[in-house]
């Protein structure tokens, strides 16, 4: 592996603000108490995975696109927006709570929404790529 360039550590900086940005915003628009369902916790993350997945199986193929772009994208705006100390966080609260039950399908709910999000962002993003004329792929 190859030391980062300054536009890719700029990048990711950038990206890691405009990300958590986001999260914070989403977490201010759909608040819930440590001991309710963590509804904006799932929605973050099963929509950064659709997201990342779609990127990758897209955007990331392509061999033109520059890596400060995927690095910008990923672990800057995603890696930043998407958590899974949120997850395990909420999950232990609700434990906590005495709330097993809202902790299960919230731990179901996010796995399998996870893998998903993933699934339709793949498809999604390969979908794409394959409808670009051959020398955009360039």
């Amino acid at each position: 592996m190859t030391a980062p360039t300054t536009s890719e550590i700029v990048a990711v900086a950038v990206g890691g603000v405009i990300g958590t940005g986001l999260r914070w915003g989403l977490d201010l628009l759909l608040p819930h108490a440590a001991d309710e369902f963590p509804t904006s916790t799932l929605i973050t993350n099963l929509l950064g995975t659709f997201l990342l997945a779609a990127l990758v199986a897209g955007v990331w193929m392509r061999p033109r696109t520059p890596v400060w772009v995927k690095a910008g994208l990923g672990p800057g705006v995603l890696g930043t927006y998407t958590t899974f100390s949120a997850v395990a966080l909420a999950l232990v609260t609700l434990v906590d709570a005495s709330r097993p039950g809202i902790a299960a399908l919230y731990f179901v709910l996010s796995l399998a929404g996870g893998l998903g999000a993933a699934v339709a962002g793949i498809a999604l993003g390969s979908r794409a790529l394959a409808r670009r004329a051959p020398e955009a792929l360039e």
